[in-house]
């Protein structure tokens, strides 16, 4: 499938690929945590978009497009980029660990346990880019 991010059907296609690959299954094996993606607007994107991803021990529970914060009141993690940032992260522009450390991707929640955890922060990320064919 192709679905142009960021849309409700890229969020479904993440989950589905989240929940069937292996290798992203066996290296976050141990993450435990929620998080909300904020996408400030930005180029082509002109609304603030916010996507919900309950993430679990290498499977995706649920994901949910543009949810009211209120839903969700304490997710282990804030994650904010611009458009322009997050795409060139999910396009293999720009590295997630160098977006992280210059603020270009922001994260509210603890640096600590996303430090101990790269190998599954990337490989997430390996899976999103894999999703990612098309962008707005």
């Amino acid at each position: 499938m192709s679905a142009i991010f960021p849309s409700e059907q890229w969020l479904k296609e993440l989950e589905v690929k989240l929940n069937s690959d292996e290798k992203y299954s066996e290296i976050a094996r141990n993450w435990e945590g929620d998080l909300f993606f904020d996408i400030e607007p930005e180029g082509n994107l002109k609304e603030p978009l916010r996507f919900y991803l309950d993430l679990w021990h290498g499977a995706c529970r649920k994901t949910v497009y543009n949810p009211e914060a209120s839903a969700y009141p304490k997710p282990t993690f804030t994650l904010t980029a611009s458009y322009n940032n997050i795409t060139a992260v999910l396009t293999g522009k720009l590295n997630p660990m160098t977006a992280m450390m210059t603020m270009k991707l922001k994260v509210n929640g603890s640096m600590g346990y996303m430090m101990r955890n790269v190998p599954t922060v990337l490989d997430f990320v390996r899976v999103a880019q894999e999703v990612t064919t098309d962008i707005l």
